[in-house]
């Protein structure tokens, strides 16, 4: 096979360092063909330089590793090379490392020890030399243990702040949201609300005849609606289901939404595509 390629995305300049030495100490064949900063970085370079293996720093500023890798797997060219193997650095304790366990993700814990990335370098080899034997479905196995671990609560924030299933107390949905218009402040139902889109440090909010911006990211709004009936569609869009009038699939097999109450169409990324399945 050719010369396998890998992308390091991490923002401690020293441990990407220490990471790179590592891999070309345990595996001088592999060629190092980025190095990226953070997480918006990661995603733009790996487009263009398309890598067999992405190691991606779970916290970054910005974008997580996490959310990197989903934003990756949207934009993946679908009829090009084979999405990369991903492998997750983390310095979150076993707890955190639990949504790991029955996933063909892997991980290493930060500082990065030699021993166990000898192991990780193993099955990266056998994973490859497995793909050009015979193909795997890598795009959406990918996909579906990225989802999983988006969802998984110890990836969230700091480990040991994780609510336990003892512990943990879901508060009520929001039903509210409270916008500042001037010196007023405007009481605008949640109920009204046909989408969310994520706009840099605001959340643009949609209703059927107005449009408002809160000073809140998407990432901190999500946990307080009401996951029943407000659906997360893209990495940048949540929308109300009940305002949803139908999803269309083009040649391509991209999903767009038609909505109730406006003209906006709403694209669905590949993460989210399996909401919308006709019985």
């Amino acid at each position: 096979m050719n010369t396998p390629t890998v992308l390091i995305a991490e923002d401690e300049h020293l441990l990407a360092e220490n990471l790179r030495q590592e891999l070309a100490h345990l595996w001088p064949e592999l060629n190092v063909v980025a190095m990226a900063p953070h997480g918006h970085a990661a995603v733009q370079m790996a487009l263009q330089s398309l890598p067999d293996i992405c190691f991606m720093d779970i916290r970054m500023p910005g974008m997580t590793g996490l959310e990197a890798a989903a934003a990756l797997a949207d934009d993946w060219p679908q009829n090009g090379k084979p999405f990369p193997l991903l492998v997750f650095v983390t310095a979150y304790d076993q707890y955190a490392l639990q949504a790991f366990e029955h996933a063909a993700i892997d991980y290493v814990l930060k500082p990065v020890q030699s021993e166990r990335l000898a192991q990780t370098c193993a099955r990266l080899k056998q994973t490859l030399a497995q793909r050009v034997s015979a193909p795997l479905p890598a795009m959406q196995s990918a996909i579906d243990q990225l989802r999983q671990l988006l969802q998984a609560p110890a990836l969230l924030g700091d480990a040991h702040l994780a609510p336990t299933p003892h512990t943990a107390a879901m508060p009520a949905p929001l039903r509210l949201l409270q916008v500042n218009v001037g010196n007023s402040v405007l009481m605008v139902p949640v109920d009204q609300v046909i989408y969310f889109e994520a706009a840099d440090k605001y959340v643009r909010v949609l209703t059927a005849d107005k449009e408002h911006l809160i000073r809140i990211s998407l990432r901190e709004l999500l946990p307080q609606l009401d996951g029943e009936r407000f659906w997360q569609v893209h990495r940048g869009v949540v929308v109300r289901s009940d305002a949803i009038q139908r999803a269309v699939r083009d040649e391509a097999g991209k999903l767009t939404l038609q909505l109730h109450g406006t003209k906006d169409k709403l694209a669905v990324s590949r993460m989210y595509a399996h909401l919308f399945k006709g019985l």
